[in-house]
Protein backbone atom coordinates (compact mmCIF):
# COMPACT_ATOMS: atom_id res chain seq x y z
CA UNK A 1 0.00 0.00 0.00
CA UNK A 2 1.56 3.36 -1.00
CA UNK A 3 2.38 5.70 1.87
CA UNK A 4 0.05 8.68 1.43
CA UNK A 5 0.12 9.86 5.04
CA UNK A 6 2.23 12.89 4.13
CA UNK A 7 -0.61 14.17 1.94
CA UNK A 8 -2.97 14.50 4.93
CA UNK A 9 -2.94 16.99 7.80
CA UNK A 10 -3.57 14.44 10.54
CA UNK A 11 -1.75 14.83 13.86
CA UNK A 12 1.37 12.66 13.67
CA UNK A 13 1.05 11.88 17.39
CA UNK A 14 -2.14 9.90 16.78
CA UNK A 15 -2.84 6.54 15.21
CA UNK A 16 -5.99 7.60 13.40
CA UNK A 17 -8.30 4.65 12.72
CA UNK A 18 -11.54 6.64 12.73
CA UNK A 19 -11.89 7.98 9.20
CA UNK A 20 -15.51 6.83 9.19
CA UNK A 21 -16.47 9.48 11.74
CA UNK A 22 -15.65 12.70 9.92
CA UNK A 23 -13.27 11.83 7.09
CA UNK A 24 -9.97 13.59 6.45
CA UNK A 25 -9.21 15.99 3.62
CA UNK A 26 -5.89 15.75 1.72
CA UNK A 27 -3.69 18.83 1.61
CA UNK A 28 -4.08 19.46 -2.15
CA UNK A 29 -7.87 19.33 -1.89
CA UNK A 30 -7.87 21.58 1.16
CA UNK A 31 -5.72 24.11 -0.70
CA UNK A 32 -8.28 24.25 -3.50
CA UNK A 33 -11.01 24.66 -0.88
CA UNK A 34 -9.20 27.67 0.60
CA UNK A 35 -8.56 29.12 -2.84
CA UNK A 36 -12.31 29.11 -3.52
CA UNK A 37 -12.89 30.92 -0.23
CA UNK A 38 -10.36 33.56 -1.22
CA UNK A 39 -11.95 33.82 -4.66
CA UNK A 40 -15.29 34.56 -3.05
CA UNK A 41 -13.86 37.29 -0.85
CA UNK A 42 -12.07 39.03 -3.72
CA UNK A 43 -15.32 39.94 -5.47
CA UNK A 44 -18.38 38.73 -3.51
CA UNK A 45 -20.88 40.42 -5.82
CA UNK A 46 -19.48 38.87 -8.97
CA UNK A 47 -19.16 35.49 -7.24
CA UNK A 48 -22.77 35.27 -6.09
CA UNK A 49 -24.60 37.38 -8.67
CA UNK A 50 -22.82 36.53 -11.91
CA UNK A 51 -20.81 33.33 -11.44
CA UNK A 52 -22.85 31.28 -8.97
CA UNK A 53 -25.08 29.44 -11.45
CA UNK A 54 -22.33 28.36 -13.82
CA UNK A 55 -19.78 27.23 -11.22
CA UNK A 56 -22.39 25.29 -9.27
CA UNK A 57 -23.61 23.62 -12.46
CA UNK A 58 -20.06 22.59 -13.28
CA UNK A 59 -19.58 21.25 -9.74
CA UNK A 60 -22.82 19.27 -9.89
CA UNK A 61 -21.94 17.77 -13.24
CA UNK A 62 -18.51 16.71 -12.03
CA UNK A 63 -20.11 14.97 -9.05
CA UNK A 64 -22.79 13.48 -11.30
CA UNK A 65 -20.17 11.98 -13.60
CA UNK A 66 -18.51 10.37 -10.61
CA UNK A 67 -21.82 9.00 -9.28
CA UNK A 68 -23.22 7.79 -12.60
CA UNK A 69 -26.03 10.29 -12.98
CA UNK A 70 -26.80 13.65 -14.53
CA UNK A 71 -25.96 16.73 -12.49
CA UNK A 72 -29.60 17.81 -12.82
CA UNK A 73 -30.52 14.99 -10.42
CA UNK A 74 -28.27 16.30 -7.64
CA UNK A 75 -28.23 19.18 -5.22
CA UNK A 76 -25.37 19.93 -2.86
CA UNK A 77 -26.16 19.88 0.86
CA UNK A 78 -23.86 20.15 3.90
CA UNK A 79 -24.31 16.49 4.90
CA UNK A 80 -26.58 13.44 4.78
CA UNK A 81 -28.48 14.65 7.84
CA UNK A 82 -29.68 17.60 5.78
CA UNK A 83 -30.48 15.38 2.79
CA UNK A 84 -32.64 12.95 4.76
CA UNK A 85 -34.39 15.80 6.58
CA UNK A 86 -35.32 17.29 3.21
CA UNK A 87 -37.00 14.04 2.22
CA UNK A 88 -38.62 13.33 5.59
CA UNK A 89 -40.11 16.83 5.78
CA UNK A 90 -41.36 16.75 2.19
CA UNK A 91 -43.16 13.42 1.86
CA UNK A 92 -46.90 13.69 2.36
CA UNK A 93 -47.23 10.97 4.95
CA UNK A 94 -50.56 10.15 6.53
CA UNK A 95 -51.65 8.55 9.75
CA UNK A 96 -50.88 4.84 9.68
CA UNK A 97 -48.29 5.05 6.89
CA UNK A 98 -45.17 3.10 7.77
CA UNK A 99 -41.53 3.91 7.16
CA UNK A 100 -39.77 0.54 7.29
CA UNK A 101 -36.13 0.59 8.33
CA UNK A 102 -33.61 -1.47 10.31
CA UNK A 103 -32.24 -1.40 13.83
CA UNK A 104 -28.79 -0.48 12.43
CA UNK A 105 -29.63 3.05 11.26
CA UNK A 106 -27.81 6.19 12.36
CA UNK A 107 -29.36 7.87 15.40
CA UNK A 108 -29.72 11.31 13.83
CA UNK A 109 -31.65 9.79 10.93
CA UNK A 110 -33.94 7.96 13.33
CA UNK A 111 -34.72 11.28 15.01
CA UNK A 112 -35.45 12.98 11.69
CA UNK A 113 -38.00 10.35 10.71
CA UNK A 114 -39.53 10.23 14.21
CA UNK A 115 -39.94 14.01 14.10
CA UNK A 116 -41.76 13.76 10.76
CA UNK A 117 -43.95 10.94 12.07
CA UNK A 118 -44.90 12.91 15.17
CA UNK A 119 -46.38 15.60 12.91
CA UNK A 120 -48.19 13.27 10.52
CA UNK A 121 -49.21 10.22 12.53
CA UNK A 122 -47.04 7.96 10.39
CA UNK A 123 -45.10 5.12 12.03
CA UNK A 124 -41.33 4.68 11.96
CA UNK A 125 -40.75 0.94 12.24
CA UNK A 126 -37.21 -0.44 12.62
CA UNK A 127 -36.89 -4.18 12.13
CA UNK A 128 -34.22 -6.01 14.08
CA UNK A 129 -31.45 -7.57 12.04
CA UNK A 130 -30.35 -10.78 13.75
CA UNK A 131 -26.61 -11.19 14.23
CA UNK A 132 -24.36 -12.68 13.07
CA UNK A 133 -25.12 -12.15 9.39
CA UNK A 134 -24.17 -15.03 7.13
CA UNK A 135 -25.31 -14.11 3.63
CA UNK A 136 -26.96 -11.15 1.83
CA UNK A 137 -29.81 -13.20 0.37
CA UNK A 138 -31.14 -14.19 3.80
CA UNK A 139 -30.90 -10.59 4.96
CA UNK A 140 -32.87 -9.35 1.94
CA UNK A 141 -35.64 -11.82 2.65
CA UNK A 142 -35.64 -11.00 6.37
CA UNK A 143 -36.10 -7.29 5.71
CA UNK A 144 -38.66 -7.83 2.96
CA UNK A 145 -40.70 -10.08 5.22
CA UNK A 146 -41.35 -7.00 7.38
CA UNK A 147 -43.07 -5.13 4.52
CA UNK A 148 -46.81 -4.70 5.11
CA UNK A 149 -49.72 -3.19 3.23
CA UNK A 150 -49.02 0.04 5.15
CA UNK A 151 -45.39 0.33 4.11
CA UNK A 152 -45.03 3.61 2.24
CA UNK A 153 -41.28 4.20 2.54
CA UNK A 154 -38.26 1.90 2.74
CA UNK A 155 -35.32 3.65 4.41
CA UNK A 156 -31.93 1.89 4.56
CA UNK A 157 -28.24 2.63 4.99
CA UNK A 158 -26.04 1.50 2.12
CA UNK A 159 -23.24 1.03 4.66
CA UNK A 160 -24.29 1.23 8.29
CA UNK A 161 -22.42 3.51 10.67
CA UNK A 162 -22.39 1.77 14.02
CA UNK A 163 -22.08 -1.81 12.68
CA UNK A 164 -20.06 -1.02 9.51
CA UNK A 165 -22.09 -3.40 7.33
CA UNK A 166 -22.78 -3.06 3.61
CA UNK A 167 -26.47 -3.83 3.24
CA UNK A 168 -27.73 -5.53 0.04
CA UNK A 169 -29.87 -2.57 -0.99
CA UNK A 170 -29.95 -3.36 -4.71
CA UNK A 171 -32.38 -6.28 -4.45
CA UNK A 172 -34.53 -4.45 -1.91
CA UNK A 173 -34.73 -1.38 -4.15
CA UNK A 174 -35.90 -3.57 -7.04
CA UNK A 175 -38.61 -5.20 -4.94
CA UNK A 176 -39.75 -1.84 -3.58
CA UNK A 177 -40.09 -0.41 -7.10
CA UNK A 178 -42.39 -3.25 -8.06
CA UNK A 179 -44.61 -2.45 -5.07
CA UNK A 180 -44.54 1.36 -5.55
CA UNK A 181 -42.79 1.86 -2.22
CA UNK A 182 -40.70 5.04 -2.00
CA UNK A 183 -37.04 4.26 -1.35
CA UNK A 184 -34.64 6.46 0.60
CA UNK A 185 -30.99 5.48 1.04
CA UNK A 186 -28.56 6.85 3.60
CA UNK A 187 -25.28 6.77 1.70
CA UNK A 188 -23.16 8.60 4.27
CA UNK A 189 -20.35 6.03 3.99
CA UNK A 190 -20.77 4.86 0.40
CA UNK A 191 -19.34 7.46 -2.02
CA UNK A 192 -15.63 6.79 -2.16
CA UNK A 193 -15.92 3.32 -0.62
CA UNK A 194 -18.16 1.83 -3.30
CA UNK A 195 -18.43 2.26 -7.05
CA UNK A 196 -21.77 4.01 -7.32
CA UNK A 197 -23.98 4.30 -10.37
CA UNK A 198 -27.09 6.05 -9.13
CA UNK A 199 -28.83 5.78 -12.49
CA UNK A 200 -28.56 2.00 -12.32
CA UNK A 201 -29.30 1.78 -8.60
CA UNK A 202 -32.60 3.65 -9.12
CA UNK A 203 -33.29 4.65 -5.55
CA UNK A 204 -35.90 7.38 -5.35
CA UNK A 205 -33.74 9.42 -2.99
CA UNK A 206 -30.09 8.92 -2.08
CA UNK A 207 -28.19 11.13 0.36
CA UNK A 208 -24.40 10.94 0.39
CA UNK A 209 -21.43 12.59 2.06
CA UNK A 210 -18.47 13.81 0.06
CA UNK A 211 -16.46 14.80 3.14
CA UNK A 212 -15.99 11.23 4.38
CA UNK A 213 -14.65 8.62 1.97
CA UNK A 214 -14.57 10.98 -1.03
CA UNK A 215 -12.02 13.18 0.80
CA UNK A 216 -13.76 16.52 0.18
CA UNK A 217 -13.76 19.28 2.83
CA UNK A 218 -16.28 19.23 5.66
CA UNK A 219 -19.67 20.54 4.65
CA UNK A 220 -19.91 18.79 1.28
CA UNK A 221 -22.71 16.31 0.72
CA UNK A 222 -25.48 15.72 -1.80
CA UNK A 223 -29.06 14.65 -2.28
CA UNK A 224 -29.91 12.65 -5.38
CA UNK A 225 -33.54 12.58 -6.44
CA UNK A 226 -34.76 10.42 -9.30
CA UNK A 227 -36.42 12.59 -11.98
CA UNK A 228 -39.77 10.91 -11.34
CA UNK A 229 -39.90 12.08 -7.70
CA UNK A 230 -38.15 15.45 -7.71
CA UNK A 231 -41.49 17.24 -7.65
CA UNK A 232 -42.22 15.66 -4.26
CA UNK A 233 -39.45 17.67 -2.58
CA UNK A 234 -39.90 21.00 -0.86
CA UNK A 235 -36.89 23.09 0.17
CA UNK A 236 -35.93 23.15 3.84
CA UNK A 237 -35.03 26.81 3.40
CA UNK A 238 -37.25 29.00 1.23
CA UNK A 239 -35.22 31.67 -0.53
CA UNK A 240 -35.35 33.36 -3.94
CA UNK A 241 -35.70 30.14 -5.87
CA UNK A 242 -33.40 31.47 -8.53
CA UNK A 243 -29.71 31.90 -9.27
CA UNK A 244 -29.28 28.49 -10.86
CA UNK A 245 -28.68 27.91 -14.56
CA UNK A 246 -31.07 24.95 -14.39
CA UNK A 247 -34.77 25.13 -15.34
CA UNK A 248 -35.47 22.45 -12.71
CA UNK A 249 -37.47 23.53 -9.66
CA UNK A 250 -35.55 20.88 -7.69
CA UNK A 251 -32.29 22.67 -8.45
CA UNK A 252 -33.59 26.24 -8.26
CA UNK A 253 -35.29 25.88 -4.88
CA UNK A 254 -32.45 24.01 -3.21
CA UNK A 255 -29.25 25.34 -4.78
CA UNK A 256 -29.38 28.99 -3.78
CA UNK A 257 -30.63 29.39 -0.21
CA UNK A 258 -29.13 32.71 0.73
CA UNK A 259 -25.49 33.63 1.21
CA UNK A 260 -23.42 30.69 2.39
CA UNK A 261 -19.91 29.36 1.90
CA UNK A 262 -20.06 27.01 -1.08
CA UNK A 263 -16.29 26.42 -1.25
CA UNK A 264 -16.63 22.83 0.00
CA UNK A 265 -19.05 22.03 -2.83
CA UNK A 266 -16.75 23.57 -5.43
CA UNK A 267 -13.83 21.50 -4.11
CA UNK A 268 -15.49 18.13 -4.70
CA UNK A 269 -14.14 18.01 -8.26
CA UNK A 270 -10.61 18.33 -6.89
CA UNK A 271 -11.25 15.47 -4.46
CA UNK A 272 -12.37 13.33 -7.41
CA UNK A 273 -9.26 14.34 -9.34
CA UNK A 274 -7.06 13.49 -6.32
CA UNK A 275 -8.51 9.99 -6.10
CA UNK A 276 -7.98 9.43 -9.81
CA UNK A 277 -4.39 10.64 -9.62
CA UNK A 278 -3.59 8.19 -6.82
CA UNK A 279 -5.14 5.03 -8.31
CA UNK A 280 -8.01 4.91 -5.83
CA UNK A 281 -9.32 1.54 -6.96
CA UNK A 282 -6.07 0.01 -5.71
CA UNK A 283 -6.11 2.15 -2.56
CA UNK A 284 -9.59 0.90 -1.71
CA UNK A 285 -8.55 -2.70 -2.28
CA UNK A 286 -5.52 -2.22 -0.06
CA UNK A 287 -7.78 -0.77 2.63
CA UNK A 288 -10.16 -3.72 2.38
CA UNK A 289 -7.18 -6.05 2.73
CA UNK A 290 -6.14 -4.11 5.82
CA UNK A 291 -9.62 -4.58 7.29
CA UNK A 292 -9.39 -8.31 6.55
CA UNK A 293 -6.12 -8.39 8.50
CA UNK A 294 -7.69 -6.36 11.33
CA UNK A 295 -10.62 -8.77 11.43
CA UNK A 296 -8.28 -11.76 11.93
CA UNK A 297 -6.31 -9.99 14.66
CA UNK A 298 -9.43 -8.76 16.47
CA UNK A 299 -10.78 -12.31 16.58
CA UNK A 300 -7.50 -13.45 18.10
CA UNK A 301 -7.19 -10.75 20.74
CA UNK A 302 -10.86 -10.58 21.80
CA UNK A 303 -11.81 -14.23 21.48
CA UNK A 304 -15.05 -13.06 19.85
CA UNK A 305 -16.39 -13.87 16.40
CA UNK A 306 -17.38 -11.02 14.03
CA UNK A 307 -20.98 -9.88 13.69
CA UNK A 308 -21.06 -10.70 9.97
CA UNK A 309 -19.37 -12.68 7.23
CA UNK A 310 -16.41 -10.94 5.54
CA UNK A 311 -18.40 -9.88 2.47
CA UNK A 312 -20.41 -7.40 4.53
CA UNK A 313 -17.35 -5.22 5.28
CA UNK A 314 -15.62 -2.69 3.06
CA UNK A 315 -13.17 -0.22 4.63
CA UNK A 316 -14.64 -0.50 8.13
CA UNK A 317 -15.26 -3.25 10.61
CA UNK A 318 -17.12 -3.13 13.94
CA UNK A 319 -15.97 -5.95 16.19
CA UNK A 320 -17.42 -6.99 19.57
CA UNK A 321 -15.31 -6.75 22.70
CA UNK A 322 -15.45 -9.56 25.28
CA UNK A 323 -18.39 -9.63 27.67
CA UNK A 324 -17.56 -7.68 30.79
CA UNK A 325 -14.95 -5.47 29.16
CA UNK A 326 -15.15 -1.86 30.37
CA UNK A 327 -15.75 -0.18 27.02
CA UNK A 328 -15.69 3.36 28.41
CA UNK A 329 -12.37 2.85 30.19
CA UNK A 330 -10.83 1.09 27.18
CA UNK A 331 -11.82 3.82 24.73
CA UNK A 332 -10.55 6.51 27.10
CA UNK A 333 -7.22 4.73 27.56
CA UNK A 334 -6.82 4.18 23.81
CA UNK A 335 -7.32 7.87 23.10
CA UNK A 336 -5.80 9.62 26.11
CA UNK A 337 -2.93 7.31 27.05
CA UNK A 338 -2.00 5.69 23.76
CA UNK A 339 -3.19 8.27 21.20
CA UNK A 340 -5.15 5.74 19.18
CA UNK A 341 -8.34 7.26 17.78
CA UNK A 342 -10.93 4.51 17.47
CA UNK A 343 -14.56 4.54 18.69
CA UNK A 344 -16.33 1.94 20.85
CA UNK A 345 -20.13 2.08 20.84
CA UNK A 346 -22.80 0.04 22.60
CA UNK A 347 -25.18 -1.70 20.19
CA UNK A 348 -27.60 -4.62 20.50
CA UNK A 349 -26.06 -5.77 23.78
CA UNK A 350 -22.52 -5.59 22.34
CA UNK A 351 -19.65 -3.16 22.70
CA UNK A 352 -18.44 -2.67 19.14
CA UNK A 353 -14.97 -1.33 18.40
CA UNK A 354 -15.01 0.18 14.91
CA UNK A 355 -11.84 0.30 12.84
CA UNK A 356 -11.65 2.37 9.64
CA UNK A 357 -8.93 1.98 7.01
CA UNK A 358 -8.03 4.82 4.68
CA UNK A 359 -5.09 5.61 2.41
CA UNK A 360 -3.00 6.97 5.30
CA UNK A 361 -3.26 3.78 7.40
CA UNK A 362 -0.98 0.72 7.39
CA UNK A 363 -0.55 -2.68 9.02
CA UNK A 364 1.81 -1.32 11.68
CA UNK A 365 -1.03 0.86 12.99
CA UNK A 366 -3.35 -2.14 13.19
CA UNK A 367 -0.61 -4.04 15.04
CA UNK A 368 -0.24 -1.14 17.47
CA UNK A 369 -3.98 -1.11 18.15
CA UNK A 370 -4.01 -4.87 18.68
CA UNK A 371 -1.03 -4.74 21.03
CA UNK A 372 -2.53 -2.02 23.20
CA UNK A 373 -5.99 -3.61 23.12
CA UNK A 374 -4.51 -6.94 24.22
CA UNK A 375 -2.93 -5.26 27.22
CA UNK A 376 -6.09 -3.32 28.13
CA UNK A 377 -8.25 -6.43 27.89
CA UNK A 378 -5.74 -8.30 30.02
CA UNK A 379 -5.80 -5.55 32.63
Amino acid sequence: MPDLRHLFMLDEQFTYLNHGAFGACPKPVFEVYQSWQRELEKQPSAFFMRRFGSIMKEARQSLGNYLGTDGENLVFVPNVTTAINMVAHSLLLEKGDEILTTSHEYGAMNRAWEFACARTGAIYRPCTIPLPLEDPESLVQHIWDQVSENTRVLFLSHITSISALRLPVEELLERARQENIITVIDGAHSPGQLDLNLSELKADFYGGNCHKWMLAPKGAGFLYAHPDVQELLDPLVVSWGEGSDSPSRFIQENEFQGVRDIAAYLSVAEAIRFMGEHNWDQVRQDCRDLITYARKELIRVTGRQPIAAPGFNQQMIAHPLPDGADAVAIEKALIEEHHIEVPIRSFDGLNLLRVSAQAYNNRAEIDRLIGVLSKLLGD
